[in-house]
């Protein structure tokens, strides 16, 4: 995979938001803040959609967080920071409920994503020298690549078909860059945008999120190599969103999920987890059979 990174095109300085963030928190003596992920139920019928009692899958004090379900729905991986300071990706089995180290280097690793082809996943890796690119693994954590060599530095990212990505690449102002392997080029779509990259299930589309002013987050739409477009306004203060189906948008409100549907104006509740613990919903992941919710809130235990 070849891409030429159009330098005209990219702003990497600077870095405001992102796993530069967390990284550079992670080796603070406070830490990151701590984040527990909870799976949860989720049934869709017609227009209305159900989501059962959470249960939280980490349950420790400390950080995890970045959900991301593997293709069969089996099993979630995501990005935890334990006892020795040091972030690697972890994979929680649905069946079993067990948790297992995927990752252990002396790099950190986030964002894990399976790949097209489900033979790897990609991570946002933060090198030695604090360079953050784009990396993948074998899926028991071994045999390490660098995927996108020439792009730096990457927050965030995912996978749009075989070879075709979308990426958050850090500046001032972050930049939505679209990375095609068949001609080579690295395009850059928009500026101010958000963490929350998503391909719209059975489309060719994807959506991420973009700031309008410090409180005020928008979700828009971007087919590659054409114009994009805005869909809808999010809930002031959210910027995570994840898509059930090609038509309904799901996000965190406080303890509340929140879904808006094409057509409608606005967002409705149809969950509330106050008496149930989790607060400050952010980032979300459903399964590939829409049986399955994962979201992170704030950690229960810390």
């Amino acid at each position: 995979m070849r891409f030429e990174l159009r330098r005209s095109s990219i702003i990497v300085a600077g870095a405001v938001a992102g796993v530069a963030m967390i990284a550079a928190r992670a080796g603070a003596q406070a830490g990151p803040p701590g984040t527990d992920i909870f799976l949860a139920s989720l049934s869709v019928s017609g227009s209305k959609v159900t989501v059962g009692t959470p249960t939280n899958i980490t349950a420790r004090a400390g950080y995890d967080n970045q959900p991301s379900f593997t293709p069969d729905g089996a099993s979630i991986l995501f990005t935890s920071i334990r006892a020795d300071g040091q972030s690697d990706i972890y994979r929680y089995d649905l069946a079993s409920r067990r948790t297992s180290q995927v990752t252990r280097t002396p790099e950190s690793e986030y964002s894990p994503t399976v790949t097209p082809g489900d033979e790897r996943f990609s991570v946002i890796r933060v090198e030695k020298d604090s360079a953050q690119r784009l990396w993948s693994f074998a899926l028991d954590g071994s045999d390490p690549r660098v995927i996108v060599p020439a792009l730096k530095p990457v927050g965030y990212h995912a996978w749009l078909d075989d070879g075709t990505l979308a990426m958050f690449v850090l500046g001032n102002p972050n930049a939505l860059v679209h990375g095609d392997p068949a001609t080579g080029r690295v395009d850059t779509l928009a500026r101010r945008i958000g963490r929350s990259l998503a391909r719209i299930p059975g489309t060719h589309a994807f959506s991420y999120s973009q700031t309008l002013d410090s409180a005020t987050w928008i979700v828009s739409r971007a087919w590659p190599g054409t114009a994009t477009e805005k869909i809808v306004r999010l809930p002031n203060g959210v910027q995570d969103i994840a898509w059930l189906g090609s038509d309904l948008v799901v996000c965190g409100v406080g303890s509340t999920l929140q879904i808006w549907r094409r057509g409608t104006n606005g967002w409705s509740i149809v969950a509330d987890f106050r008496a149930a613990g989790p607060k400050h919903i952010t980032r979300l992941a459903i399964s590939p059979d829409q049986k399955w919710i994962a979201f992170v809130a704030d950690d229960a235990n810390g």
